[in-house]
């Protein structure tokens, strides 16, 4: 692992955020770098977004950004942000804020001109950090120990800094999921039980936007027991949680499947209902909910089919609702089974995978003297489905001696 400043050095000696901090630096104003950048620096992870506060006002900011030959876009330019760009690279700039009034969702601010007034309105002590441009890292708040025990904790009274912003409740499972160790701290814990009701208030969008962030943490199983634990995770995903069934996929590896939803279905679908229940409840995008049903939709014609499933059954079902979610609903149904049954389902899986493409087309069954028109489609779907039935040979020859076989039964049914 690189030294602490060895890695803050080489950070700030990036050409980008080397000239926009130049530009944006003396003459009465300072700008450092702050929040998950000084982080993930500080753990030696890479480093995404570079955020900036700065004493200078939204104006200032654009007037010192243009002279340095940045493109300056209001943002959010009513809340002090501005994003200067230069060569690709982008930076949101924002003036140091204090909070006036908040509702639990959103805050009046005021601009300000005090580094520590501007750490101690934000969520946690590993969020508070602020890194200036000489490479010191200032720390009001406690989160250097913090980080150090791979703890998550509130910066002030809990309580307080929940009924700010109730997403703050999923935000502090996220963030310990994602850099805690252990448990999660007892006063937040305590914090989030207490404030749960305010949950309700959110918009379902910035709800969902965490739930799938927090899917995919590394210590997410930890969390979603704790949060089971507290009543909190059922309302949140407004379905029954099979944590058992989550433990094993996310512990397992995920068959190769990790997206944020097939976590969530693994974590909160067992039938189609499931899947319209979560779309509602999370509002998911059209292609997170169309997955999430095809693997609901798997889960019910899987459950429901005879031990062992066949090749040929599979096959089918892959056609009518994909290869993937059938692969999903396999992964999820093998998952508390032992290792031999999972061995048996990643072979089926396998199978699955390896089946050939069916090659004959409409004009094919067009060449062999079926008219064209809605008869041509109908013969298709029957030759697949012999085709299937046959085992799925391989080659164009077998597959068209299975075609006009079809063809012949059609014209001796005539």
């Amino acid at each position: 692992m690189t030294p602490p400043q060895a890695r803050i050095a080489a950070f700030l000696a990036r050409p980008a955020l080397a000239s926009v901090l130049d530009a944006l630096n003396g003459d009465g104003e300072e700008t450092r770098v702050v929040g998950g950048a000084v982080r993930d620096l500080l753990l030696d992870e890479p480093v995404g977004d570079v955020d900036l506060a700065t004493t200078g006002s939204p104006q200032e900011t654009i007037r010192r950004g243009q002279r340095a030959g940045f493109k300056a876009v209001p943002t959010g330019i009513e809340h002090g942000t501005v994003t200067l760009v230069r060569d690709g690279t982008g930076f949101e700039v924002t003036t140091l804020r204090e909070d006036v009034e908040t509702d639990g969702r959103w805050a009046v601010v005021r601009f300000g001109r005090d580094f520590v007034a501007d750490a101690l309105r934000r969520d946690f002590t590993v969020n508070a950090f602020s890194l200036d441009r000489a490479g010191v890292v200032h720390d009001y708040c406690g989160g250097l120990a913090d980080l150090a025990a791979r703890r998550i904790c509130f910066i002030g009274d809990a309580g307080s800094r929940i009924r700010e912003d109730y997403l703050r409740i999923l935000r502090f499972f996220r963030f310990h999921a994602r850099y805690g160790a252990g448990t999660p701290d007892p006063d937040g814990l305590a914090a989030c039980i207490g404030g749960r009701a305010g949950l309700a208030g959110l918009s379902r969008e910035r709800v969902r936007a965490e739930v799938m962030k927090l899917l995919v943490a590394p210590g997410v199983v930890g969390v979603f027991e704790a949060m089971a634990g507290a009543g909190l995770l059922m309302p949140v995903i407004g379905n029954v949680p099979h944590l058992s069934r989550f433990a094993a996929v996310a512990e397992g590896g995920d068959g190769g499947l990790v997206y944020p939803a097939f976590r969530l279905a693994a974590l909160g679908v067992t039938v189609r209902e499931d899947a319209l229940n979560l779309r509602e409840h999370l509002r998911l995008s059209n292609e997170e909910f169309d997955r999430i049903e095809r693997i609901a939709l798997a889960l019910e014609s899987l459950s429901g089919q005879a031990s062992p499933v066949t090749i040929v059954a599979l096959r089918h079902l892959a056609h009518r609702i994909g290869q993937d979610a059938v692969s999903a609903g396999l992964v999820l149904l093998a998952a508390r089974g032992s290792e031999m049954a999972q061995r048996s389902t990643q072979a089926m899986i396998a199978e699955l995978a390896g089946t050939p493409a069916f090659l004959p087309s409409g004009r094919h069954v067009i060449a062999l003297g079926v008219p064209a028109g809605p008869l041509v489609g109908q013969v298709l779907v029957t030759a697949w489905r012999d085709w299937i039935e046959s085992g799925a040979p391989a080659g164009e020859a077998a597959q068209m001696a299975v075609l006009e076989r079809v063809v012949a039964a059609l014209a001796t049914a005539r």
